[in-house]
């Protein structure tokens, strides 16, 4: 008995080494914990690093920059399906200034309110559209997707270009957009997707696996394409749409990645992240890139997963499903007719 209970504690004490080295150790203070937990709800992103990493961004960004542009020309092209105008317009943090340069008349915009949760940003755009005398009349604030500090009913159009996927609560903040709006307006977002980065994800993991023993959250979690849909309706609104763009982008090196995803603000944020990044960690993420995905040219290629929703506020002039039960034809009678010639 004495022998099988010693055995048994060694099973033990060796289950809890290996513990040890698969699961990383992360230590929080009572002050951390209360940061992650406000009010009940948990906090996945640390607003107050994003704001800093928007600021850094206010002076990194690249006057054009061929991916952020694409997605703002795609989802404003959805205004050009639209038969209304939409006078007033609410563009929020993200890439607005992607979405400013490919506006180009589109949607009939007046008045176009940009707002960002970084004050660099915001001057940054106040300073680049003093140099245009084109285009609506634009209006620049500095404000939270979280605690959106607009008037209800005061919106035609509301436009999110890579911004809403670092928000803490996201059918909240699409529920705030939704109030913001007028009746039968618009909103436009364009959020990135579980599959995006996903090479880099691989590469890191197995990076950590092999220098550290485990691995520990470099990379934020992200929506897929299947939440999107019920996003929009949870949020309310009405007559929702999704669809879905991946771009492949070749980059010479995982620097020259991480540079312009700095650039784009959009390294990490999550509150519970590993804050050192060890250099044999970083250097073997690297060559696992390039031994695992590069390409004959020597380059590296990175994949953003970009989901594009759409939705209305609810209006009597929209179109409505009928009450069910309401049919006057049925399936059956349909398959009759028109399934009688079938073999």
């Amino acid at each position: 008995m004495a022998s099988g209970s010693s055995a048994a504690a060694r099973r033990l004490l060796l289950l809890r080494h290996r513990r040890r080295h698969l699961v990383p150790n992360h230590h929080f203070s009572s002050s951390s914990a209360d940061e992650v937990l406000d009010g009940g709800r948990v906090k996945i992103f640390d607003r107050d690093l994003k704001r800093r990493h928007r600021d850094r961004a206010a002076w990194a960004m690249r006057e054009t920059d061929p991916l952020v542009d694409a997605v703002a020309d795609n989802l404003l092209d959805r205004l050009e399906d639209c038969r209304k105008a939409f006078p007033s317009a609410l563009c929020l943090g993200g890439s607005a200034g992607a979405v400013r340069r490919s506006l180009r008349g589109r949607g009939g915009i007046e008045k176009l309110t940009m707002m960002d949760m970084s004050v660099d940003m915001v001057n940054k755009w106040r300073e680049l559209e003093s140099a245009t005398d084109d285009g609506p009349e634009m209006n620049f604030i500095v404000g939270d997707e979280e605690y959106l500090p607009m008037k209800e009913n005061s919106q035609d159009l509301i436009m999110s270009c890579l911004g809403l996927h670092w928000t803490n609560d996201l059918p909240g903040a699409m529920i705030q957009c939704r109030l913001a709006l007028k009746p039968d307006g618009l909103f436009l977002a364009a959020i990135l997707g579980g599959e995006t980065l996903k090479e880099l994800r691989i590469a890191c993991t197995i990076a950590q696996m092999e220098r550290e023993g485990g691995i520990s959250p470099r990379m934020s979690p992200l929506a897929q394409v299947r939440d999107a849909g019920n996003l929009l309706s949870r949020a309310g609104f009405a007559l929702p749409g999704v669809d879905v763009d991946r771009y492949t982008v070749k980059y010479n090196s995982a620097l020259e990645l991480v540079e312009h995803l700095r650039a784009m603000a959009e390294t990490n944020a999550l509150f519970q992240r590993s804050h050192i990044l060890k250099r044999d960690t970083a250097l073997a993420t690297a060559a696992i890139y390039q031994s695992m995905f590069g390409l004959e040219d020597g380059t590296i290629p990175a994949t953003f997963q970009v989901i594009y929703m759409t939705g209305w506020k609810e209006h009597s002039s929209q179109q409505k499903p009928k009450r069910r039960g309401s049919a006057t034809v049925s399936f059956g009678d349909i398959r009759k007719q028109f399934g009688s010639n079938q073999d």
